[in-house]
């Protein structure tokens, strides 16, 4: 087995043509390309997909290779999975050549065997050099061609960078090193991931309003913190994908996300220094006056520079823990605390805050310059309220929603009465957690 950590890019064709180029600035040594097929295989049920796993066969030249990729780890466009490959004599899939460990307890080997069917199949070229970056070695591959299931299909462009040798952190300042190329976004999707969804037809996916977040059991504030940021991540990089595919709505969600991200350094600044991360959130502004332009394309800005190294730094930011060298005993103390007392504490802070906003508003003119102020402190009510009761979760916040709604669509004889009742609701907090 080997832990395949890699960070994918889309890059437009005008982009790739400036590949070669780029990496002459460093030591590399570069392989022709080559014709690679993938058939990826599935049970008609889904059943490696609900395991996490996925399934293949590479062909390249006269050599075959089948692969399983195991559950892993995705934070925006690193990709950390364990992989195990056998090598076969031609492309027949056979699983007992795996590891018997890598199945679930009481998996039917013999049983699988006979449901598993090919699914879809990848087709592209492959170029490659390997990189002399710092103290690694990092293969960057350049893959253009397509990803068939049945007769749907959909082009590959794609930029991976593999870590061969070395560290993580070289891979990733590797990877900010060709933001200034141009014409690159981070892919958060796999190859597999798009060939699944083409195997379903294809449908168009929904917008998915940022969620109430749910943490494990006895979670630690530290390890909140981090789910808070990968789920805005995730929230922006689903919602880019929308986007760029024509569901204008989309541009909304992405501004709830990077709210969302604003919302969280916010909630956990007394314990995580500024400093830590000035330089993130000065991107995360300019991203944000960027998005206020008008007309503006969704190829433009998410294939923009600035879009680009903010997700890098971002994702840097959560993989690496970057916030740890600017903790002190004190703050790493709490840190390692009860996210669930930690969310008491904010959540009264918060109730208290528009308690205090809401309570002597009268007039039309006053709710609307507060109505900014109320959807923020609702995102950061989202991540905190995922260890609590799932009904009353819903019922208060769909009370401040309502008075929200009614804001927007100025139903001035209603106002009063929304915020009566949201102001008077039951803390859900207080009624501990599920």
């Amino acid at each position: 087995m080997t832990i395949e950590i890699e960070v994918k890019f889309i890059v437009t064709p005008e982009g790739a043509e400036k590949l070669p180029a780029t990496l002459a600035a460093w030591p590399n040594q570069h392989t022709a390309p080559v014709e690679l097929t993938n058939i990826y295989f599935e049970t008609a049920g889904g059943q490696l997909r609900s395991w996490d796993m996925g399934l293949r066969i590479r062909g390249y030249g006269d050599s075959y290779e089948m692969t399983l990729k195991a559950a892993g780890q995705t934070v925006g466009g690193l990709h950390q999975r364990p992989e195990y490959n056998v090598p076969v004599a031609e492309p027949v899939l056979n699983i007992s050549k795996l590891p018997a460990e890598i199945w679930p307890e009481g998996c039917d080997l013999a049983a699988l065997q006979q449901q598993l069917k090919p699914l879809f199949s990848t087709r592209f070229v492959r170029e490659k050099w390997v990189v002399t970056y710092l103290s690694s070695e990092i293969e960057v591959a350049f893959d253009r061609g397509e990803v068939t299931a049945g007769e749907l299909s959909e082009a590959l462009c794609e930029i991976e960078l593999e870590l061969k040798s070395g560290s993580r952190d070289d891979l990733l300042a590797f990877a900010a090193g060709l933001t200034t190329m141009g014409g690159l976004r981070l892919g958060s999707l796999s190859k597999a991931a798009r060939g699944y969804a083409l195997a379903k037809g294809n449908p168009p996916c929904d917008l998915r309003p940022v969620p109430v977040m749910k943490v494990k059991p006895k979670a630690t504030v530290e390890e909140g913190m981090r789910a808070a940021f990968m789920l805005a991540l995730s929230q922006w990089q689903y919602h880019e994908e929308l986007w760029l595919r024509g569901n204008k709505g989309a541009l909304h969600e992405i501004h709830e996300a990077l709210e969302t991200l604003r919302q969280a350094f916010s909630l956990f600044g007394a314990l995580v220094p500024r400093k830590a991360s000035s330089e993130l959130r000065q991107s995360l502004t300019q991203l944000e006056e960027a998005l206020l332009e008008d007309k503006l394309k969704a190829e433009t800005l998410c294939f923009s520079t600035i879009s680009l190294q903010t997700q890098l730094a971002l994702t840097n930011w959560i993989a690496t823990e970057r916030w740890r060298g600017f903790v002190d005993a004190k703050a790493d103390a709490k840190l390692q605390g009860s996210f669930k007392r930690f969310c008491d504490v904010m959540l009264g802070r918060i109730s208290a805050d528009l308690k205090e906003t809401f309570g002597l508003v009268r007039q039309i003119n006053e709710y609307q310059d507060k109505l900014t102020r109320l959807h923020r402190q609702l995102l950061a009510a989202r991540l905190l309220a995922g260890t609590y009761d799932t009904a009353a979760v819903a019922s208060w916040l769909g009370e401040w929603y309502q008075l929200a709604h009614a804001i927007e669509t100025r139903q001035e004889a209603w106002l009063a009465t929304y915020c009566r009742q949201a102001l008077k609701h039951p803390a859900f907090w207080k009624n501990g957690s599920v």
